[in-house]
């Protein structure tokens, strides 16, 4: 698998913390192995546009597309309670 990141997602990633971003690279290192990996939660949050959400922690998810052999990462933000 591929990843491309989006300029929405480049922009948004610079406002978390160091240890947001490490988390988030250890995140994508699992999602670049197996979707299905269990600290992801990985899950369809929009069926219609394809787009899957991922956890980075307890409060922050990552949302990303699939096409082919390309995820794309498209935002990454705080989740609402």
């Amino acid at each position: 698998m591929k990843l491309v990141y989006s300029r929405k997602f480049l922009g948004e990633i610079e406002h978390f913390s160091d240890t947001i971003k490490k988390k988030f690279k250890r995140q994508i290192s699992y999602l670049l192995k197996d979707l299905r990996h269990p600290s992801l939660h990985a899950k369809k949050y929009h069926e219609s546009l394809d787009i899957w959400q991922a956890r980075v922690d307890k409060d922050i998810r990552f949302y990303f597309s699939i096409d082919s052999d390309v995820y794309t990462v498209l935002k990454i933000k705080k989740h609402p309670k």
